[in-house]
């Protein structure tokens, strides 16, 4: 093991963690760990020691709360944890941010430490507009923060080659200073279940269709609820959907779903166990995302055999392959939708055929140990770059 030493700043991290955003860090941490010294620094009030990995979570300053606009504390809290989590010393040759939550952690611990920064992007804020119904004007200081945390990065990490297009359109850096890292699986645990626990608690009778992920307009679930009424009614459709952006949203998701009997709606975040059962007994996953730098959701379904029916947008091109691991399909296109995926349902051979090709294709790229290798490389020539220019 190298004695490199690396400080990540993250939102999300067990046991608080509702997107992919935070399973990636959970994942890299634990992998990052077995390489070199990994200190973790969350939203949360984590506090634990396993091995070479350490964490720590922080929470934003309470009396901001006071009198605070609800979409704006959003954003104010951010900046108190952020600063919270570089007040406390940091021993690291390197320190990484992820998503624009941390972003402002790691550009003040660049100036403060006087080491390098590496950012992940696993989203862009410029391309997510519908953020200002949940952030309101706290939108602006999200696209600053972000702004501000690329711009001083020595590294940035796209998680698909779409995203980094997008990231170099979006702002003004070279390209040679961001690098492509997908996201990862592990393989051991994402595997295809025979049990049906979990199906007989939530009384998923038959056939089924599953999607999981946030209530949020950029996740796409309204246009799933959409396509139901094109589907046969005795197919069940489970939507493991949680934590949404708005009330607004969540009203809106409430209103469609009253008109389907067959709609099967799991309104809290399960346990890993529970959605690799889930996973494993569907018939078909739906990803229908209007914005999707890479979709992990995606690697946990093709783990579990399952045939895909996703958007075509950003880095959903890169994991799922159109007619051989699932269909591709416009987004925002409820019919399209729809029609590929009774075209798996109708057809069983072609749908296993996809659910094995999936497991193949994710044996092949995207194990854990493999991206946390590709990271730690990036450490080692940031680090050296970055000693070279102070001598």
């Amino acid at each position: 093991m190298d004695n490199l030493k690396v400080t990540l700043f993250t939102n999300e991290y067990p046991p608080y963690i509702y997107g992919g955003a935070g399973v990636h860090v959970d994942y890299l941490s634990r992998a990052l760990s077995k390489l070199m010294h990994v200190n973790v620094r969350c939203f949360g009030d984590q506090d634990l020691r396993i091995g070479n990995l350490n964490v720590k979570g922080y929470r934003e300053w309470e009396f901001l709360k006071e009198d605070c606009d609800k979409k704006h504390q959003k954003v104010i809290g951010t900046f108190s944890r952020d600063l919270a989590m570089i007040k406390d010393f940091i021993n690291a040759d390197i320190v990484h941010s992820h998503t624009w939550y941390t972003f402002m952690a790691g550009f003040l611990a660049k100036m403060l430490y006087n080491i390098p920064l590496v950012v992940t992007m696993h989203s862009i804020e410029p391309l997510r507009p519908w953020k200002k119904e949940q952030l309101g004007n706290g939108y602006n200081l999200s696209l600053w923060i972000e702004k501000t945390g690329v711009e001083a990065a020595d590294r940035i990490i796209a998680v698909s080659k779409s995203s980094k297009e997008d990231i170099l359109k979006c702002y003004k850096i070279p390209e040679d200073r961001v690098q492509v890292i997908y996201n990862g699986i592990d393989l051991e645990e994402y595997q295809k279940k025979d049990k049906s626990d979990v199906i007989k608690k939530y009384g998923i009778d038959g056939r089924f269709i599953l999607f999981v992920g946030r209530i949020s307009r950029q996740k796409g679930i309204l246009y799933l609820v959409d396509a139901v009424k094109y589907l046969p009614k005795d197919i069940k459709v489970v939507l493991c959907a949680s934590s949404p952006d708005t009330n607004e949203v969540m009203e809106e998701m409430k209103e469609k779903i009253r008109e389907h009997k067959n709609i099967i709606w799991i309104n809290k975040r399960l346990k890993k166990e529970e959605l690799i059962e889930l996973y494993s007994n569907a018939d078909v996953f739906v990803c229908p995302s209007l914005y999707e730098p890479f979709g992990i959701i995606n690697l946990e379904a093709m783990a579990c055999k399952v045939p895909v029916v996703a958007s075509a947008t950003g880095g959903i091109k890169e994991v799922v392959v159109n007619g051989e691991t699932g269909f591709l399909v416009e987004p925002g296109n409820s019919e399209a939708l729809a029609k590929h995926i009774k075209i798996l349902l109708d057809n069983k051979v072609l749908a296993l055929k996809f659910g094995l090709n999936g497991r193949k294709r994710v044996e092949g790229m995207f194990s854990w140990e493999k991206i946390a290798k590709e990271t730690y490389d990036v450490y080692k020539q940031v680090v050296e770059n970055y000693n070279c220019k102070r001598m």
